[in-house]
């Protein structure tokens, strides 16, 4: 055995670097690569590696101290052969070869002195192979910082890993707060209160037409998604989870190199979490014309005094078709399927298609876009299908076909993860990847794209990470349309049962009969259970009606819980209330519903 010292090598231009952390502590094994300690400038932090593998005797340096090249870190009781350089140009763990062979340099000799052997500072060489390879390592990366992103690693922080969060934009919170799921239910509750308003003149209380100031609306909003990001910053800082802004490249199975405005660093992480979510879909071949609209652009509000065609009619789009009706623009809706929101049941449906055919200007079904010219009056759209129209001019047009997953943008084969031809990131119910220390959630990995499976995904992985035993469970996973009146659906639908021949009972409370809706002047929505026939568990649910994206978390409930009818109609629920017409649903199977009279079979 000889003693070996271990020093800070050559790391640029800089001098008096803080050690933020001290890995090891005298009696820890360390090999060649082994990080030692944590040293961190005013541009980055990086771990500085072990140059000779053994037990650590004594560690000479502690958090807070400054150091310069050559200052002695620890000393290591190494073997013989533990001590002998390393093959010039071997990688270090994590490198990427191209990194490693622009800079491979001889390894440093050591001096002999005695009983102790001083390993000289590596050159010149080795410190830009060094800077090549990583700026900073870390325990954890986790890549996108949207809902389940920034769940991920706040659950991991709170488990003691080490985490960084990169993300490409300056703000917090992904798509979906900054540019989705937030913004657009701000702009949905301003709708509603303008259709409630004008529904009240009806009902004796006029308000007269109301006055729409956009900009002040615009700021609202943004308040609204700025209050949320505030509070992401905070609890970034309260669980110590380091933030890099840029976009993020795969260049090794261990590193992870983050584009930006100021240049580009390497990240070396142990285990990854990839959470990249997913861009609006566009059409090809469609001219680029600022009045050609994604999800995004709507949300901004742009002036819009004619008409607008929103080309697919599932949530996204019919969302944002209620908050411009509202606004008091002339709204067209084309799907190309049979049916409004496909995907969900018919009969959810139905109420709402009924509303907004005697408000919109025209819904086509089984129709596509064909064509879109532009012209200086406007966008001139011909259609395609049987019951197609003669061509028609818009003023804008807003596209919402859907999402596609961003996995073919992270260079991710070169960490060796598979990717499918759609995008999608496959998993196993631990969100591992094919890589075991990969793990991928949210939109990437697969369907339905939505925040709460995303930061159910987040937590699984960041357990899993940390050494739990969790798998994911998608059985339970709500779907809502926050339209009005909103629809919301969970666990097995009538489609899918009939479909897959799967048996069931179904018990159902229209709102005709509940005092409640019938207060809120809203008598259009219903309340359906699907329950298995033979232990009366329930299977699944659907609501249509106001409020029952709130309502549907009580269905959720049940069929995670393993609940049965009775369950549902012997709790007591609160008179009158929308609740209870999910106990409605649940008596009329039991027979026990007095609400409404239901012969005996």
């Amino acid at each position: 055995m000889s003693r070996v010292d271990l020093l800070i090598p050559d790391i640029g231009n800089f001098s008096d670097v803080a050690v933020v952390d001290v890995l090891v502590k005298p009696g820890d094994h360390v090999d060649i690569d082994s990080p030692l300690l944590t040293l961190e400038t005013d541009k980055a932090s990086m771990d500085v590696p072990a140059t000779a593998a053994g037990t650590i005797a004594e560690v000479l340096l502690k958090r807070g101290d400054k150091v310069s090249k050559g200052a002695l870190i620890a000393r290591v009781e190494a073997a013989a052969t533990a001590a002998s350089p390393a093959p010039a140009g071997a990688p270090a763990a994590g490198v990427a070869p191209a990194a490693e062979a622009a800079s491979a340099a001889p390894a440093a000799r050591p001096e002999s002195a005695g009983d102790t052997v001083r390993m000289q500072s590596p050159g010149a060489g080795a410190a830009a192979r060094l800077a090549q390879e990583f700026n900073r390592s870390t325990q954890l990366l986790v890549l996108g910082a949207g809902p389940g992103g920034y769940t991920a690693a706040f659950r991991a922080a709170d488990l003691g890993l080490k985490v960084t969060l990169v993300e490409r934009w300056q703000e917090l919170g992904g798509v979906c707060l900054n540019v989705g799921c937030i913004p657009s239910k701000a702009l949905l509750h301003a709708a509603k209160v303008i259709e409630d308003a004008h529904e009240m003149a009806g009902r004796g209380i006029a308000f007269g037409a109301p006055q729409i100031d956009l900009p002040r609306l615009r700021a609202w909003k943004s308040a609204v998604v700025a209050k949320l990001t505030g509070g992401l910053k905070i609890l970034v800082r309260q669980r110590k989870v380091e933030v890099v802004h840029g976009v993020g490249r795969f260049v090794s199975a261990n590193v992870l190199e983050v584009m930006s405005a100021s240049g580009s660093q390497r990240i070396r992480f142990d285990q990854c979490i990839i959470a990249a979510g997913s861009e609006p879909a566009r059409l090809p071949g469609w001219p680029l014309d600022p009045r050609i609209l994604d999800s995004t652009d709507a949300l901004e509000l742009p002036e819009l005094s004619g008409g607008l065609l929103v080309v697919g009619g599932g949530i996204i789009g019919l969302e944002m078709a209620c908050v411009f009706d509202a606004l008091g623009s002339r709204v067209s809706v084309v799907e190309l399927t049979a049916q409004l929101m496909p995907g969900c049941d018919p009969d959810l449906v139905r109420p709402l298609e009924r509303r907004i055919r005697a408000r919109y200007q025209q819904i086509l079904l089984d129709t596509r876009v064909a064509g879109i010219e532009r012209e200086s009056a406007g966008l001139r759209v011909s259609f395609a299908g049987e019951k197609a129209p003669p061509p028609q001019t818009f003023e804008r047009v807003l596209v919402a076909v859907g999402r596609v997953p961003n996995g073919k943008t992270l260079s991710a084969e070169l960490a060796g993860v598979q990717v499918s031809e759609r995008g999608f990131i496959p998993v196993d119910r631990q969100m591992r990847t094919n890589v075991p220390h990969i793990f991928a959630i949210g939109d990437i990995a697969a369907p339905p794209l939505l925040a709460h499976k995303a930061m159910h995904e987040g937590k699984v992985a960041a357990e899993v990470a940390a050494g739990h035993k969790r798998a994911a469970d998608w059985r339970v996973i709500p779907s809502v349309a926050y339209t009005d009146p909103e629809i919301a659906w969970v666990g097995l639908t009538e489609s899918d049962a009939r479909a897959n021949g799967t048996a069931f009972r179904k018990g159902a409370f229209p709102w005709m009969a509940s005092g409640r809706s019938l207060s809120l002047g809203r008598e259009e929505g219903f309340t359906k259970l699907l329950f298995d026939p033979d232990t009366h568990r329930v299977l699944g649910g659907g609501i249509v009606g106001t409020n029952a994206g709130e309502l549907i978390s009580e269905v959720a409930l049940a069929v995670e819980a393993g609940c049965d009818a009775a369950d549902i109609g012997l709790t007591i629920h609160p008179h009158p209330t929308l609740t209870e017409t999910v106990a409605g649903a649940a008596e009329a199977v039991e027979g026990t519903l007095t609400d409404l009279y239901v012969p005996r079979k």
